[in-house]
């Protein structure tokens, strides 16, 4: 018998607490498509026994490569459900990606959108998912094999993974973060808390839900009863119809998405607030004046994959409201403090001096997914260390000033500068190169390579570009080339950080 003051902590839980509670509230708008909690509780049980009638063990992993889609948010509750491990895949990654991320994580199955089926490796049993929602689909056809037999199994330790999540590979390869129940428990109501989330929420999917699962979205909104919006791309003319047709209340992004919806022709002053949970590189203040005029409430945030997204988050203090515009707007792009339901978060530095981030606490990941190496030196001296850099003020709110390992970030997503230098070296003309940030209006950075040839080679940048563009995904790809010799120290290593200050001089874009 189990312990009468005591549950294990799942996310899971929300979906079947909240169709008790308001089995026929809107759970889902996709399209014309709509379905009540009832539908999706329904459904959620259907593919967790399907998934179990499959054949599948206790602990295999489920892959899924699906855009913002009903099939995307039924998986995320299905799979730990049913006592399976999830991997969500980045649907912008390039076939040899995903293959990698399949293989590393031993992936018995694959849900793919049929739009991404030319992506799937070879080997690997798939359910494909036309998003109709007919019989016709083999989605919904799988789904039918699942009916009559309770899929959904009884969490037997809350520190148990519930998925692996890749990070987007800024020391080459990427790493499987792996998320346990508790954490993404308490991560999801952290969100619910810090969003300002309530039973009459409205949530639009311009997030993917595969980044982090979703920062914890999926879970949190239905925690609160709230309606799934699905956005299958991150359309600005479509998800303003959205914003006002059915009454959106919150939506997360990276500041380039919200750049294009405030420049989009439909941008227009909202009928009522919407609350913007905002994470990635901070905002601009040009951005950040342009939202309010909207009548878009921003929250900045900041997390990581390693973290279960954002657990950090910007809290607005009332002194703040008289200040100046730039002021202000520098206040609300700090990185904040931690979240109410996350742990202490702290800057390896002293008297505001800069430092690396370190966290710790219930929503920082168990550890890499066989990678018990890289596990010990994330967690070296009992801290997970972010690799990012930052200054500590002194009301306890960090503020990122620089980010260790050259990564690039880019409308959202991490760029391994390693892994495009390793590309472009790979290219017959190329001797060696280097790759670092510039400053970009609409995604926030790109990458840009400086490439010294071999004596005798030609090559040019729409060459390079190309020959990036077959090998890695497109959003990894440099925006410019340039050729030349590399500025080098004394022992021959290259100096990054002489040709990134050359490209950001003048650019009030640069954090620091």
């Amino acid at each position: 018998m189990g312990r009468v003051y005591r549950s294990e902590l799942t996310p899971g839980g929300f979906l079947r607490r909240t169709a008790a509670v308001f089995p026929d509230r809107i759970a889902v708008v996709h399209g014309d498509r709509r379905s009540t909690y009832a539908e999706l509780s329904r459904r959620v049980g259907q593919l967790a026994g399907a998934l179990l009638r499959a054949g599948l063990a206790p602990g295999d992993r489920v892959a899924v490569l699906c855009p913002n889609t009903p099939a995307m948010l039924e998986a995320t509750f299905a799979v730990p459900a049913a006592g399976f491990v999830l991997v969500p895949i980045n649907i912008r990654l390039s076939a040899d990606e995903v293959a990698y991320i399949v293989e590393h994580s031993g992936a018995r199955l694959l849900i793919v959108d049929h739009e991404l089926a030319e992506r799937v490796p070879a080997g690997i049993d798939t359910i494909l998912v036309a998003d109709t929602g007919q019989g016709d689909d083999q989605y919904e056809r799988f789904l039918v094999t699942g009916s009559g037999l309770n899929g959904l199994v009884q969490v037997a330790d809350e520190e148990d993974v519930l998925s692996i999540n890749y990070t987007s590979g800024t020391t080459g390869k990427p790493k499987g973060a792996m998320v346990t129940h508790r954490g993404a428990y308490l991560n999801a109501l952290g969100q619910v808390i810090e969003a300002g989330l309530g039973y009459d929420s409205v949530y639009l999917w311009t997030l993917p839900m595969f980044h982090c699962n979703g920062w914890c979205y999926p879970w949190a909104v239905t925690a609160i009863g709230g309606t799934h919006v699905c956005l299958r791309r991150a359309d600005p003319s479509v998800a303003w119809e959205l914003l006002e047709s059915e009454s959106v209340t919150h939506f997360c992004c990276a500041p380039t998405v919200a750049i294009s919806l405030v420049h989009d022709p439909a941008a227009h002053r909202l009928a009522r607030p919407v609350t913007v949970v905002m994470g990635g590189a901070p905002p601009s203040p040009t951005l950040i004046d342009r939202m309010a005029e909207l009548d878009f409430n921003l929250i900045h945030a900041y997390g990581l994959t390693e973290t279960y997204g954002p657990s950090t988050v910007c809290i607005p203090q009332e002194e703040w409201r008289d200040l100046p515009g730039d002021e202000r707007a520098r206040l609300l792009a700090r990185q904040g403090v931690g979240h109410l339901t996350a742990g202490p978060v702290r800057v390896e530095a002293e008297d505001g001096a800069m430092g690396e981030v370190l966290m710790r606490g219930n929503t920082v990941m168990k550890g890499y997914y066989d990678d018990t190496e890289g596990t010990a030196v994330a967690f070296a001296g009992g801290w997970f260390h972010s690799g990012d850099l930052a200054v500590e003020h002194a009301d306890g709110s960090i503020e990122l000033r620089d980010r260790s390992k050259d990564v690039i970030i880019s409308g959202g997503e991490n760029i391994s500068t390693i892994e495009v230098e390793q590309t472009i070296a790979a290219h017959p003309a190329v001797m060696e190169c280097a790759v670092v940030a510039i400053p970009d209006e609409k995604w926030g950075e790109r990458p840009k390579a400086f490439v010294t040839l071999k004596p005798g080679h030609k090559a040019t940048e729409h060459g390079i570009v190309e020959f990036c563009r077959g090998r890695i995904a497109h959003f990894k790809c440099p925006d410019a080339v340039e050729f030349g010799e590399l500025p080098k120290t004394s022992t021959g290593k290259i100096q990054k950080y002489v040709l990134r200050e050359l490209e950001w001089q003048g650019s009030d874009r640069r954090v620091n």
